[in-house]
């Protein structure tokens, strides 16, 4: 009995599928500076922010006011305050994210992000404590021609001048 291309196809799909879905919920790594057990994780943040952080989601776009921050001040990991973007790089993407065309030095780390179905993507994370931030895209404004789009819950803001709480 041979196989029909539609049932090749339909397997590499489900086999793709498992692949996926079992890479979208690894852990994340623990080669970081800063780490906590999931406990104190799950006690520092909310819920929102540990499935964002922590579990690598996406929050709802035009959901967060980080969007619609343009004050002069840098935007902080929240899980663990170390800076990740100077406000001086943010832009308007339209997306519904808050964008920015480069990172603070240090700040950030990426990695390859398997977790879609037949898509890669660069994801971003905190240089210090690993969490999960956003993505990357080729598609961003000059200097860089790069958009690191950013999950606004997983980020504080501080404005410049202001004291770190």
């Amino acid at each position: 009995m041979t196989a029909s291309r539609r049932t090749i196809l339909a397997g590499a799909v489900f086999a793709g599928l498992g692949l996926s879905l079992a890479s979208a919920g690894a852990a994340p790594p623990t080669s970081f500076p800063f780490r906590l057990p999931d406990e104190e994780w799950r006690r520092r943040l909310t819920a929102e922010q540990f499935r964002v952080l922590r579990q690598h989601a996406t929050e709802r776009a035009f959901s967060s006011p980080l969007d619609r921050e343009h004050r002069t001040g840098k935007f902080h990991c929240a899980g663990c305050e170390h800076a990740v973007f100077d406000s001086a790089a943010k832009f308007d993407s339209g997306t519904g994210w808050p964008s920015f065309f480069e990172p603070i030095a240090g700040g950030i780390g990426t990695s390859e992000d398997r977790s879609l179905f037949f898509r890669t993507q660069t994801e971003v994370h905190c240089a210090n404590c690993g969490s999960h931030l956003g993505h990357v895209f080729n598609d961003g404004p000059r200097p860089s021609g790069l958009r690191y789009c950013m999950n606004g819950v997983p980020m504080v803001f501080r404005p410049a001048g202001a004291a770190a709480s």
